[in-house]
């Protein structure tokens, strides 16, 4: 029941008029101190255009009369007729005598979307009232529509229009745990009150109920009872219920002439199917009856309730209080939730989501328009919440957005002023959806240490902890890709870790496999995996080098040579059952015995460091010397010696790097030359076992700590 908890008054001395003027000014007055703005905006309009612009005083009556007409067409929600009578009103400097004409204007144009004139508006009552924190709120909405626009959430909100009406349709909220019965309020045709509301300028509300079916069809919405007892010629309205679905509270707003009585909250139980006992109203306004409470908010054991209302102390406009329930004493006096959630302004509609946190609607924080709904982080086990986020675009509009129940961390219904299919604005009950991230993953395979060869038809297998497994082999580019089934359902999907596992003939098998995880992830993404395979064959190790007749590793401005030697650790880490022969070679100049020795100490260097250094078991390393006896196989293309294997062969010669090749460059191409000789120098591993277990192994050589002499 928005516009019976929101509405304010302004009033302006002008008593001495009403006794001395005729009765259509008489009347126009009358119908709006009286809160009848259906009526007042009519007859504050035509008193307004029967007026005559002369003088000072009958300028300020004139001006005071296209204000209250701007004021009822506010109070029932037709902003763009109150837009036009501020604006009548501010043209005959009313801001002179009532400031917050500039204020309400600019909420009006807000809400329009006209965010540039609102602003000025907002500044200007500023300068009038600086003390009003809801100017400041309001330049700051302005200042930052553009960036809750161009940040939109990726929520879809979709009109129910199954359930919605031209008339007023609002506060969403289900009943039972399956959450299939949906309670709302609504002025529609066959509602109890046979009066027009001159607040909304429709049927009073009433309580209606609609169940959605297994199909996810809403069925044609019913009064939740014919007895009289919780839908009478009074508003009822913002329902909530215990966690067991059988005790409800709601409010209601009675309407009788000539007393100011404000909502209260009312409380009934649930006696037998789609019937509920004699309601009872809570005592929580303290003894005041034109105090409004309302709209309230239930724990599950249904000892605790957050409502809102405007009882002395607050900090504007109406704030939430919370109250809770004793057996020996009923509901405490209730207190307000202070400054981490109440504003100057309006805050409304509370409702708790699945994890705890409180859901509200508030006009006294930045925002898009009117009232924006928000989300606070609850504190521990305390009864407390703090930290209020706006929940952005789409979900809140340029319009009044409030009154949201969540189904689940990604869906669920509110309430929206928004302009609808037809083009008006109305509370409609509106649903959102959070749509699922999408996720695809692509596997690379390729040979350890020499990722440009890429292996086909490797297996893949990824299983993922909801219990999904999939498979299948890799293409001639060593990859495969998975997005969605035939079906159109996914393969990787939210909140899910999957490991995946890969396997050829010919390759040792690859015992750790590949993760990766879409828990807690925000966005989509598209894994790309890249994995390797350790061929049964030589392995290409990155460039050790050493200087010219020495074992040192050589460490300068064009290589790190221990570096080189982590591709051996991270490899021996990875396979801990593997024992790996390390040899040295050198190139084909100088004597063979020297080359051989000189091979020998530099994979001794190799084995020492990895030993001594990075702390590697000696056993799982046999370091051995080759001298100049087995040249490097290199790869040619055009002019072009490549030292990896290419993927794409074609066009490729292979060429083993003898002496005698090389030599016919020595006099010809002598960078060439010294080129080649280099790539001879080299540490290579081999895999000898991958059976290592260190409790059977044998200790290792000690010799292999000892260098030769040398030459």
């Amino acid at each position: 029941m928005y516009y019976r908890l929101v509405f304010s008054f302004v009033f302006v001395g002008l008593t001495w008029f009403a006794n001395a003027q005729n009765k259509v000014i008489l009347e126009a007055q009358t119908s709006f101190e009286s809160g009848r703005y259906c009526e007042a905006a009519e007859k504050c309009g035509l008193a307004y255009t029967k007026l005559k612009r002369k003088g000072n005083q009958a300028k300020r009556i004139k001006a005071d009369m296209a204000f209250k007409t701007a004021e009822s067409y506010r109070f029932t929600d037709r902003f763009r007729d109150a837009n036009e009578w501020y604006e009548r009103a501010l043209l005959l400097d009313y801001q002179e005598t009532v400031p917050e004409v500039l204020y309400y204007n600019g909420e009006m144009l807000r809400m329009m979307g006209d965010f540039d004139k609102a602003l000025k508006n907002y500044e200007a009552y500023k300068k009038l009232v600086p003390e009003d924190s809801r100017a400041e709120t309001g330049i700051q909405s302005c200042n930052g529509s553009k960036s809750f626009v161009a940040n939109k959430t990726k929520h879809i909100v979709t009109n129910q229009a199954a359930i919605n009406k031209a008339e007023f349709d609002m506060s969403p909220m289900f009943q039972d745990r399956k959450e299939t019965k949906l309670f709302f309020a609504s002025s529609r045709p066959g509602s109890t009150g046979s009066q027009t509301d001159q607040i909304a300028c429709e049927n009073y509300m009433d309580i209606w109920v609609s169940e959605i079916d297994k199909k996810g069809n809403w069925g044609e919405p019913k009064l939740i009872d014919n007895s009289g007892l919780i839908n009478t010629e009074a508003h009822e309205g913002s329902v909530a219920f215990d966690g067991r679905g059988k005790v409800m509270f709601f409010t209601r707003c009675p309407m009788l002439k000539k007393q100011n009585l404000g909502c209260d909250i009312w409380m009934t139980e649930m006696k037998g199917a789609d019937k509920w006992d004699e309601p009872v109203k809570l005592d929580l306004k303290g003894g005041i009856d034109s105090v409004t409470v309302g709209h309230p908010c239930v724990s599950d054991d249904g000892k605790f309730l957050i409502f809102a209302s405007d009882l002395p102390g607050g900090f504007g406009g109406r704030d939430l209080w919370y109250t809770s329930f004793d057996k020996k004493g009923g509901w405490a006096t209730p207190k307000n939730m202070g400054p981490e959630i109440n504003t100057a302004g309006n805050d409304l509609f509370p409702t708790f989501g699945k994890d705890g946190s409180l859901f509200y609607a508030t006009d006294g924080k930045p925002g898009l328009g009117g009232l924006d709904l928000f989300k606070a982080v609850k504190v521990g086990d305390e009864m407390k919440w703090e930290n209020a986020q706006n929940l952005g675009f789409p979900i809140n509009s340029e319009n009044n957005d409030y009154a949201l129940y969540e189904l689940s961390d990604k869906k669920g219904y509110f309430t929206s002023e928004r302009k609808n299919a037809d083009g008006k604005f109305s509370p409609d009950i509106y649903s959102y959806v959070l749509p699922p991230n999408l996720f695809d993953l692509k596997v690379i395979v390729s040979e350890l240490g020499n990722t440009s060869v890429k292996i086909q038809d490797v297996a893949v297998v990824v299983k993922g902890t909801d219990g999904s497994t999939w498979e299948g082999k890799t293409n001639k580019s060593g990859s495969i890709f998975w997005d969605k089934k035939t079906d159109g359902v996914r393969y990787v999907n939210e909140e899910v870790s999957y490991a995946i596992a890969i396997a050829k003939d010919g390759y040792h098998p690859d015992k750790k496999g590949a993760q990766f995880t879409t828990v807690e992830l925000d966005e989509g993404q598209s894994f790309v995996i890249d994995m390797a395979l350790l061929p049964k064959k030589p392995i290409r190790l990155p460039e050790v080098r050493y200087p010219l007749n020495q074992w040192t590793l050589l460490v300068d401005s064009t290589i790190n040579s221990p570096d080189s030697l982590m591709f051996v650790y991270n490899l021996l880490q990875e396979y801990p059952e593997m024992v790996l022969e390390l040899s040295s070679h050198t190139d084909s100049r100088g004597k063979t015995e020297a080359n051989q020795k000189l091979s020998e100490n530099r994979a001794k260097a190799c084995y020492k460091y990895l030993v001594e250094q990075k702390g590697v078991d000696p056993r799982r390393i046999v370091p051995v010397g080759k001298g100049e006896n087995e040249p490097r196989t290199v790869y040619k293309k055009g002019d072009v010696y490549l030292d990896k294997q290419p993927a794409d062969m074609a066009g490729v010669e292979s060429i083993v790097l003898t002496e005698a090749y090389i030599n016919q460059f020595k006099a010809t191409n002598k960078p060439l030359y010294e080129r080649l000789h280099q790539l001879n120098r080299r540490t290579e591993g081999k895999v000898l076992r991958m059976d290592f277990d260190p409790a059977t192994a044998p200790a290792a050589n000690p010799g292999y700590l000892q260098f030769v002499k040398y030459p």
